[in-house]
């Protein structure tokens, strides 16, 4: 290797170093900006700019009146992205979402069909009680979540960028709920769960959002700046132990490949694209603490909220007790 090679590969790592140290003071100031409207919620936030830093799409879980909404509007907001929102209902189409075509006359008298393009055409989606609306109407998220465009008369249409959708979900035992099928759970890189705040927090909610004076927070992001901030993420060097603990997690968590003692009770694991979601989301999370290349830690902290919601149990683990976040900590519990 020459010189000159070696003085290149030294400015561009001094270079993404100070861009790392620059994006770093930014998501501390964002989580702030953030936690100022949203109280007692911190792991949750964190997971939220996890998920959007990673370039991937949430799913928020928990009982009404917890702030879903409000976080994902809050977020959008700091973040410096455009976003709109779907109330899911039973009644919801898939047009309602995707857009539809219409026959449409120019002034000069020809006919021909204009396609409107649906609220999916947006930065940040805010899918609200996405469990609430039918499965057919569900699936019309699934292309543009993948591949970010959605087809229309066979015509394809391309979704800003960046795209996120951040969605809510009522508890499944609630009346007037579907479940999400599998194909679409997997699609969501991480599944968020939200419980009621402690005590001090929810005083502070109390006084803060029953009074006049409410708390203002200005854009820290724009579309640009988190792109760039996405495409920092995946420069970011990972050690192969890392790797390799990756990999280790997702296959003991398949019934085929599986060495827990409960392995019995898997009906089905996490795919790789679970592999793809844990590695970017530990990426993410190392620059929100502060550090350039994702550890263990990062892996222990976020394996739940990123297999939970892709593995399934047969019949047999409810009789014995099991579930899956236990067998996902005893998988975790063997990385040490």
């Amino acid at each position: 290797m020459t010189d000159h090679s070696v003085e290149t590969q030294s400015g561009k790592g001094d270079a993404l170093l100070a861009q790392a140290d620059r994006l770093v003071a930014r998501l501390s100031d964002a989580r702030d900006a953030i936690g100022r409207i949203i109280f007692g919620q911190e792991t949750v936030v964190e997971h939220l700019l996890t998920s959007v830093l990673s370039g991937g799409h949430a799913l928020l879980l928990g009982a009404p009146g917890l702030g879903k909404t409000l976080l994902v509007s809050t977020a959008a907001h700091v973040l410096g992205l455009d976003t709109k929102r779907i109330q899911f209902t039973p009644d919801l189409m898939p047009s309602d979402i995707t857009g539809s075509e219409i026959l449409d006359e120019t002034k000069s008298g020809q006919r021909g069909f204009r396609f409107i393009p649906g609220p999916i055409f947006t930065q940040m989606l805010l899918a609200d009680e996405i469990n609430r609306a039918s499965p057919r109407t569900q699936s019309a998220l699934l292309q543009a979540m993948q591949e970010y465009r959605v087809t229309q008369s066979g015509e394809e249409h391309a979704l800003p960028r960046p795209f996120h959708v951040l969605a809510t979900q009522n508890p499944l035992d609630m009346e007037g709920t579907y479940p999400l099928p599998e194909a679409q759970l997997d699609r969501f890189m991480l599944c968020i769960k939200l419980t009621y705040p402690h005590a001090d927090a929810e005083k502070r909610m109390l006084v803060a959002t029953t009074g006049i004076k409410k708390a203002e927070i200005a854009p820290l992001f724009s579309a640009e700046t988190l792109l760039d901030a996405q495409h920092l993420i995946r420069s970011l060097p990972v050690g192969e132990k890392i790797t390799d603990a990756i990999i280790h997690l997702v296959r003991d968590l398949r019934p085929e490949t599986s060495h827990l003692p409960d392995a019995q009770h898997l009906a089905y694991g996490p795919g790789p694209r679970a592999a793809q979601s844990l590695m970017l989301a530990c990426r993410a999370r190392a620059l929100l603490t502060g550090r350039l290349s994702p550890n263990i830690a990062d892996i222990e902290a976020l394996a739940q909220v990123t297999l939970t919601h892709r593995m399934g149990l047969k019949f047999t683990a409810e009789s014995a007790g099991i579930t899956i976040d236990a067998v996902i900590a005893s998988a975790v519990r063997r990385l040490a």
